[in-house]
C-alpha cells in the first residue's frame, strides 16, 4: 500500500462522512451527487486494494494474507451496498447509512494500512 493512496482514501471517507451529517442534521436524504462521492471513494480503495495486490506479489511482502483480503473486501463491498440502501431509502436515515458506511470504510482503510504496516 502507499501512503498517499491511504491518506487519499482517509480523507475521501472522512469528506463523504461529513457531507452524509450534514444531510443527517438538516433531516434530508441522499443526494445523487454523494452516491458519486461514494463512488469516488470506493474507485480509490479499488486502486489501493490493485496497487497492494500488485506490491504483494512483486516484493514478496510477508502478510496476514485472509486478515488483509478480508479487510480489503469488506471496505470494498460495503460502499456500493450502502450507496444502494441510501438510493432505497428516501428519508434521512438514508444519510445515515452512508455516513456510517463511510466512516467504517475510512477506519477499515487504516486497519489496512497498520496490517501492511506491520508485515
Amino acid at each position: 500500500m502507499l501512503l498517499p493512496l491511504f491518506l487519499a482514501s482517509l480523507v475521501a471517507c472522512l469528506a463523504l462522512a461529513t457531507w452524509a451529517l450534514v444531510f443527517v442534521v438538516r433531516d434530508r436524504a441522499v443526494i445523487l451527487r454523494q452516491l458519486f462521492g461514494a463512488a469516488v471513494v470506493e474507485g480509490i480503495m479499488l486502486v489501493q486494494a490493485v496497487v497492494a495486490a500488485v506490491l504483494a506479489v512483486t516484493r514478496g511482502h510477508a502478510l496476514d494474507g485472509p486478515l488483509f483480503w478480508g479487510y480489503t473486501v469488506t471496505a470494498l463491498v460495503l460502499l456500493p451496498i450502502a450507496a444502494a440502501w441510501a438510493f432505497a431509502e428516501r428519508s434521512k436515515w438514508s444519510s445515515v447509512v452512508l455516513m456510517v458506511a463511510a466512516l467504517t470504510v475510512g477506519f477499515l482503510s487504516f486497519r489496512l494500512w497498520q496490517i501492511w504496516g506491520a508485515a
